[in-house]
């Protein structure tokens, strides 16, 4: 039996049946209920809250019960068993990489991890103290002009070259952001190491000859990296596609993404929980802190997200990251404020009936704190492996024969039909 809606308009009687397919409607089916010849019905929802916009196969997501997949696999598995580039083969690919696929794919993308040395010339004549994401997004777009061969998407082999550039240049991208802000000189990616060693080395390396990456740090970094791979349709994601939508190559489409995770909403809520953190300054002041949350005075960063509505699969795993990060660099001192605050959350009733759970950011940003990462630079170790995800969004987008030039409808709610005056009489 085939599912269908009826719909009634209580405004002229008539009856509809509209197609139910996988639990949604075709807002296009709407348009034929019409009054007479006003235009056909549409929605208004604002943030699309509850809109599908598009078919993916990437990632799901299940917020009520804590379930985050990439492409069908665990998150947990992927993170506990993986590397970043396995993860990011799969989102790509569809599939995890066997051995002899995932050599060929580490040694391609090592091939690109160098710049073009205009965009490093460029890097370094921003302003001393330019944020490493607006230098990350403006580096991204001109890139277009180094390779405009970006927008031959239609060519397979065009387009992978494109994804194994953005992929191995960012970490590099990043990593020169950072130095040219902390007036160090840039080094260079080297051959002999794996991505997340490499980033490492280009950030950190000062007067080492042979720098030395503590193997925990680089694992925990490997399990950010994987757990920040892809969120589903997320304002970023939908940012690159909406991009993406009017043909565009992906440099443009993924500095449009930087540009959306770049927004405090967005990306850098781990930010807003170290500033909280801050402001509570011990675990004695964590009640006081709680009571002005409840009252509306302050908001509990790090706890509750716009999909989940239970523990952010995420967050468990980080903070098993954030306990190993810790045996190196030693204990964030605001380590017991975080967890007096979870504790706090998980129990009381006012948290819990709003379904106010660690999200992933509560503990992150403790991590590259301890790593030693100023804040300005959170959101930039979310935009490196969030790449992986835009690209896999950006090549669905534009393979998929359904999709067209984003454009939605609005409620017009201003002026109509007014004469102008000529500029004498107006008063």
């Amino acid at each position: 039996m085939a599912e269908t809606l009826t719909i009634v308009d209580n405004r002229t009687g008539a009856t509809y049946e509209i197609p139910v397919t996988n639990n949604t409607i075709r807002a296009t089916d709407l348009k034929q209920v019409r009054v007479a010849d006003a235009p056909g019905l549409s929605t208004y929802d604002p943030g699309l809250v509850n809109t599908s916009s598009v078919k993916s196969a990437v990632t799901y997501i299940d917020g009520d019960a804590g379930i985050l997949e990439y492409r069908g696999y665990p998150i947990e598995q992927l993170a506990e068993q993986c590397t970043y580039l396995e993860v990011a083969y799969l989102l790509l690919h569809g599939e995890l990489p066997t051995q002899e696929q995932l050599t060929q794919w580490q040694t391609v993308i090592t091939k690109h991890t160098f710049l073009p040395e205009n965009i490093t010339e460029m890097v370094r004549h921003y302003r001393y103290d330019a944020h490493p994401m607006a230098v990350l997004m403006s580096a991204v777009a001109g890139m277009h002009t180094f390779y405009p061969d970006g927008r031959e998407y239609q060519d397979e082999e065009t387009r992978w070259r494109q994804i194994h550039r953005l992929i191995a240049k960012m970490p590099t991208l990043a990593a020169f952001a950072y130095r040219k802000g902390h007036g160090l000189p840039l080094v260079y990616p080297r051959d002999d190491r794996n991505y997340v060693q490499n980033f490492l080395t280009m950030l950190f390396q000062v007067g080492e000859p042979h720098y030395e990456v503590d193997p925990r740090l680089e694992r925990a970094l490997e399990v950010l990296f994987i757990l920040h791979a892809d969120h589903e349709q997320n304002c970023s994601a939908n940012a690159v596609r909406a991009v993406a939508s009017s043909g565009n190559d992906p440099y443009t489409s993924v500095s449009a993404g930087i540009g959306a995770l770049f927004g405090p909403l967005h990306g850098a809520a781990n930010q807003a929980v170290m500033e909280g953190l801050n402001r509570i300054g011990s675990v004695a002041n964590v009640p006081g802190y709680i009571a002005k949350v409840k009252a509306g005075e302050e908001r509990l960063m790090g706890f509750g997200h716009r999909v989940y509505k239970n523990y952010d699969p995420r967050a468990r795993i980080i903070k098993k990251a954030a306990e190993e990060v810790f045996e190196v660099t030693g204990v964030n001192p605001k380590l017991q404020i975080a967890l007096e605050l979870e504790k706090i959350a998980l129990e009381d009733d006012y948290f819990v009936s709003r379904k106010l759970y660690p999200n992933v950011d509560f503990y992150s940003g403790l991590i590259y704190e301890a790593l030693g990462f100023p804040p300005e630079m959170y959101t930039v170790l979310f935009a490196i492996p969030r790449t992986s995800g835009w690209l896999a969004q950006w090549q669905e987008q534009m393979t998929d024969p359904e999709q067209k030039i984003v454009r939605p409808k609005q409620i017009y709610t201003g002026h109509r039909g007014r004469d102008v005056v000529p500029l004498a009489e107006r008063g």
